[in-house]
C-alpha cells in the first residue's frame, strides 16, 4: 500500500457516530424552524380549549370554538415551514426533504393529540374525527401558503379560511347553508366528500414543502435576491 492511498483513506466511521451525527441534524433543522415555539404554541392551544369546554355553549358556538383553537394549531404549524439558516441549510442535500416532512407530520399529530386531550371527557363539538379533519386542512392550507407566499405570510391561509368557515357554520342556522366539501368545517364528522377534500389539501401542502420549501428561506435568500 503506498503513502498516497493511506493519506486518502477516508476515516472510519465510529459506532453510533452515524445515528449521532442524524439526531443532530434533526436537532438542528428543529432549532432553525422553531419547533419548540411551535409546540409551546399548541400547548397553548389544547390548555385554552379545555379551559373554554367548561363553560356552557350554544350550538354554534360549541362548533366555532374547536375551530378557532385548530386554526391558531396550524398558523403555529405552518410558519415552521420557514427557515432561518436560508440558503446555507440546502448542504443537508438530500436529507433536506425527508427533516421538512418529518416536522410537519410530528408536529400535526402532536396538534391533533393535544386538542384531541383537551376535549377528552368534556363536549367536544365533532369528537376527535372531526378535530382531524379539520386541523389537517387547515395545516395544509397553511403550508400552501408558505409555499407560495412565504413563511411569514402562511397565517394568513388559515386564518382567512376560519372566516370563510366561520361564516358557513353560521348559513346551518340562517341558510341558504353553504353544503360544498370544500368547506369541510360545515360538514358532519364523517361525511367522507369533506374528509378527502382535506385530506388532498393536506397532502398538497406537505409535498410542496417538503420539496420545495417555502418561498422565503431565510435571510441569506433575500439578500441574494
Amino acid at each position: 500500500m503506498t503513502g498516497g492511498a493511506i493519506r486518502h483513506r477516508p476515516p472510519a466511521v465510529a459506532p453510533g457516530g452515524a445515528m449521532r451525527a442524524a439526531l443532530r441534524l434533526a436537532r438542528l433543522h428543529m432549532a432553525s424552524r422553531h419547533v419548540p415555539a411551535a409546540l409551546a404554541a399548541v400547548a397553548a392551544c389544547a390548555i385554552g380549549l379545555r379551559v373554554a369546554l367548561q363553560w356552557q355553549w350554544e350550538a354554534y358556538g360549541a362548533l366555532q370554538l374547536p375551530l378557532i383553537f385548530e386554526t391558531g394549531c396550524a398558523v403555529a404549524i405552518a410558519v415552521t415551514a420557514t427557515s432561518l439558516l436560508g440558503e446555507p441549510e440546502r448542504v443537508t442535500g438530500r436529507w433536506l426533504p425527508f427533516l421538512r416532512l418529518a416536522t410537519t407530520l410530528a408536529l400535526t399529530v402532536a396538534a391533533v393529540s393535544a386538542l384531541a386531550a383537551a376535549g377528552a371527557g368534556a363536549h367536544l363539538a365533532g369528537g376527535t374525527v372531526e378535530v382531524l379533519r379539520n386541523l389537517v386542512g387547515l395545516v395544509g392550507i397553511g403550508l400552501l401558503c408558505a409555499a407560495l407566499l412565504g413563511g411569514a405570510q402562511a397565517w394568513a391561509g388559515p386564518t382567512s379560511y376560519l372566516m370563510i368557515a366561520l361564516y358557513a357554520l353560521y348559513t346551518q342556522w340562517h341558510g341558504p347553508a353553504l353544503t360544498t366539501p370544500w368547506l369541510w368545517p360545515a360538514r358532519p364528522p364523517h361525511d367522507l366528500g369533506a374528509a378527502l377534500c382535506a385530506a388532498l389539501v393536506f397532502i398538497a401542502g406537505v409535498v410542496l414543502i417538503a420539496v420545495r420549501g417555502a418561498r422565503d428561506t431565510g435571510p441569506e435568500t433575500a439578500r441574494s435576491g
